[in-house]
């Protein structure tokens, strides 16, 4: 392609309008690369410059977007993409729209590298820019009002419902995690930079883990099972087995920082991102609009997103290269302190509405955190709150159930957090609370089944520590599903059950004043629990520490 022709399909007019456009924006091209510095977090930056035929992918933005992402793996850097697009360029036709390949094939590279992709969508988000760059990121932030969606106003049912087509109808579908004010992107995007990125003061720079974890990493509560009885918090230290000697009081973790500690506010709000730099980057037949297309297949396709085959791609770290990533210990309870004499009563606590609740442990837990929203696949559910956050001066992702029946799409969305944290390194914090999983004929349509085996795949899969906290109900599969193996402590308010005693005296043909003698035959309560060997310890109280 040279200046003033008319591309690859010899459109009528086409060179001269990407002149006009040109001349109008200032720009050679729809996109602009280079690097910034957010909140201090050195990015690759990929913003959209609209008023470039609508922000269009034609080749020329692929080269770029490839050498983007390609340079961000060199460098081990995140990639933040400022989407404005209308997708495909059609006066460049096929040829425009394999860019999408090329575009979807180095995202994979830099997943495979573990380095994170934060999309934020501008007015408009449609097309392929939406089903790859946008669609496709780790973490999907939204303008408000911005029209995002595969399809462009042009092309949708006369009759579809705008509100389908916008920012916030996104965010509401589960296929988007927030909408954001412009005037507090800035600082968002900075505190999930901090979070997720190699070297953002809470990951280990430049690399993730092969997830072992030591056991001196774990939160040692206390004696062995043997000593459990009703009064007395015991436990053990994970990945060790259980011996009576008692840990010292100095071995046992400090306490969290109170809630509401500042989240570094000032790094955030003053500090003003590095003028975008294209220092570092190829300059590329892409900044030249004299220069001959990137190099093609002898059939004229677009070149492979993949590097030489049996060649390790520049910037992905083998496993056996990566660091061990320590587990987090559980945090501290904050409801009641002594442990339940019977089953029912273990119930009853678990239920009483005055019972602290996931909120309360994830503020009490973290310095701060973002959250994700969403399962990608159409819901949503308030039921479990996931995210990342910043504990003692690392960063770990969380799932938190929030005492009522979770949904299907909570559970996607739970095992889209544990995978995202296992490719990025970070360990991970499962709160349980829940009578079970939603059995209604909705949740049968939404794929209950298939949702709760997925996490069950998350968790057996993951190579990340997880550390796992019962803080209330634990209603068999649904709470069991978010449960780590071998690493499962307990509060004193909290039991876990096969099935709640109501429905067990049910199956039995009991009558109802036989639920609390059927509770007791469960053996729930949680120095029942650790008696079987089915959690690590009852973790204390603040106060008693």
């Amino acid at each position: 392609m040279v200046p003033y022709d008319d591309g690859p399909l010899g459109w009528d007019g086409y060179g001269s309008a990407r002149q006009r456009a040109r001349v109008r924006t200032g720009e050679r091209e729809s996109v602009v690369c280079g690097t910034a510095r957010v909140a201090g977090v050195e990015t690759v930056l990929v913003s959209f410059e609209f008023g470039f035929l609508g922000g269009s992918l034609g080749e020329r933005t692929g080269d770029r977007l490839v050498t983007a992402w390609d340079r961000a793996r060199e460098l081990r850097l995140p990639v933040v993409t400022l989407i404005a697009t209308g997708g495909s360029r059609m006066q460049e036709g096929m040829r425009a729209l394999t860019q999408l390949q090329r575009v979807a094939g180095r995202s994979a590279l830099n997943r495979a590298a573990r380095l994170p992709q934060i999309a934020v969508l501008r007015d408009p988000t449609t097309g392929g820019g939406w089903a790859t760059l946008g669609a496709g990121a780790d973490v999907v932030l939204a303008l408000p009002g911005a029209q995002v969606g595969f399809a462009g106003s042009r092309v949708r049912p006369a009759d579809a419902d705008p509100y389908a087509y916008s920012a916030e109808g996104q965010v509401a579908a589960g296929q988007a995690d927030a909408v954001v004010p412009p005037d507090e992107l800035r600082s968002v995007l900075g505190r999930w930079l901090r979070l997720l990125s190699p070297g953002g003061d809470g990951v280990a720079a430049g690399r993730a883990s092969p997830y072992g974890a030591s056991a001196g990493d774990a939160s040692p509560y206390g004696a062995s099972a043997a000593d459990a009885s009703p009064g007395a918090t015991a436990g053990a230290t994970a990945d060790q087995d259980v011996t009576a000697e008692a840990v010292p009081a100095e071995a046992v973790p400090a306490a969290t920082e109170p809630a509401g500690a500042a989240p570094g506010a000032a790094d955030l709000a003053g500090a003003a991102p590095a003028a975008t730099a294209p220092s570092g980057f190829a300059p590329a037949a892409t900044d030249q609009a004299e220069a001959a297309p990137a190099a093609t297949t002898p059939s004229g396709s677009a070149p492979a997103a993949t590097d030489q085959a049996g060649a390790t791609p520049a910037g992905v770290v083998p496993d056996a290269a990566l660091p061990v990533t320590a587990a987090v210990p559980p945090p501290y309870a904050l409801g009641a302190a002594e442990l339940p004499a019977s089953g029912w009563e273990a119930v009853r606590s678990a239920r009483d509405a005055r019972r602290p609740r996931a909120l309360a442990y994830l503020e009490a837990y973290f310095d701060w955190r973002e959250e994700i929203s969403g399962d990608r696949c159409g819901g949503t559910d308030p039921g479990i709150r996931c995210g990342f956050g910043r504990h003692d001066g690392r960063t770990v992702a969380f799932a938190a159930q929030c005492g009522t029946a979770v949904r299907p799409a909570g559970f996607r969305t739970a095992a889209r957090l544990i995978r995202m944290a296992d490719r990025l390194g970070i360990p991970v914090l499962t709160l349980i609370d829940t009578p079970g999983a939603a059995n209604d004929a909705a949740a049968e349509r939404a794929g209950a089944g298939a949702a709760i085996a997925d996490v069950f795949a998350a968790l057996a899969s993951v190579r990340t520590p997880v550390t796992s906290l019962l803080i209330g109900e634990g209603g068999s599969g649904g709470a069991l599903a978010l449960a780590a193996p071998g690493r499962l402590w307990a509060t004193p308010d909290s039991y876990f059950s096969v099935i709640a005693p109501e429905a067990a005296a049910a199956i039995l043909k009991r009558d109802t004043d036989a639920v609390r003698d059927t509770a007791d035959q469960l053996r729930i309560r949680p120095q029942d629990l650790l008696n079987l060997g089915l959690i690590q310890g009852i973790v204390p109280h603040p106060a008693s520490r």
